[in-house]
């Protein structure tokens, strides 16, 4: 007599729900931790105030802009972008810090989806993006910041926005879980800087010498700035058909969400190989 099959896999379905399902269980676990660890979270508020702030009352005076306007509505698209660009270091420093912990070995050990912790750590940190993006959209209206196109543009804005901070949470996790170690993460943090400078984010392209300038052009930095610009409808957006622009900047919309696109495709199922790798 043969005994039933006690280890076929469950349909499809069955176990996309038991991912999602783990997944927003670490997703809570992940903002419980910040209730216990609320100086976190308020640094991580208040950072983007200060640098609508900072940049905007320091470069404003010294900065023209393209075809002219108010420096600080050139400003706050950059600095949305900035600010969902550093995140990535945040999720690699905090998955990095679990690892060195042992608390990923505890995960592999509790019979849970193994997608469920990268999925977890990206989610969490896109309701850290939400918050922040509130918080710096009431700093920038309060320092004169206007969206000028409407509802819907503005919608849109946000939501790529949040796409790639999404896409780019996997990559901190992948990151974080290749590092596995807090202090490692911890100095890799300054290199995203350079990143996020060499790019349309806090002043025009066009002065850079020629190499420079293509780099900044195709920075996936510069497309999202251009991207938000062009939605929100404030000064230095591409201009109708992009004549002379480098293909990012001249299809910005596109270009972010394909590098989004991208990375998702990249990091995601790298995380979750790397995830289950580790225990082994």
């Amino acid at each position: 007599m043969t005994a039933p099959a006690l280890t076929a896999r469950p349909p499809l379905a069955a176990r996309l729900r038991w991912a999602a399902a783990d997944g927003l269980t670490l997703v809570g676990r992940e903002l419980s931790r910040l209730r216990q660890e609320p100086g976190e979270l308020i640094a991580a508020l208040i950072f983007p105030a200060v640098m609508v702030v900072l940049f905007g009352y320091v470069f404003g005076s010294a900065i023209k802009v393209p075809g002219g306007g108010n420096y600080r509505e050139y400003l706050m698209p950059g600095l949305f972008v900035m600010v969902s660009f550093t995140s990535v270091m945040a999720v690699t420093l905090r998955v990095a810090t679990d690892a060195s912990r042992g608390v990923m070995d505890r995960f592999r050990a509790m019979p849970m989806a193994r997608s469920a912790v990268p999925f977890g750590q990206a989610g969490a940190d896109l309701i850290h993006g939400v918050l922040a993006l509130v918080i710096m959209a009431a700093t920038g209206l309060i320092v004169g910041w206007r969206a000028h196109r409407g509802l819907w543009p503005t919608a849109e804005a946000f939501l790529l926005l949040l796409l790639m901070r999404h896409a780019l949470g996997w990559a901190g996790c992948y990151l974080g879980l290749v590092v596995r170690n807090e202090q490692t993460a911890d100095q890799f943090v300054p290199l995203v800087f350079p990143v996020t400078m060499l790019s349309n984010s806090f002043v025009p392209t066009g002065g850079m010498p020629s190499w420079l300038q293509a780099v900044a052009d195709w920075n996936p930095v510069s497309a999202a700035t251009a991207a938000c610009r062009q939605l929100f409808g404030n000064p230095g957006a591409p201009a109708a058909g992009g004549d002379g622009l480098a293909w990012p900047l001249a299809h910005p919309v596109t270009a972010t969400l394909l590098w989004s696109i991208a990375l998702i495709a990249v990091f995601a199922p790298l995380s979750v190989r790397t995830f289950q790798r580790r225990g082994r």
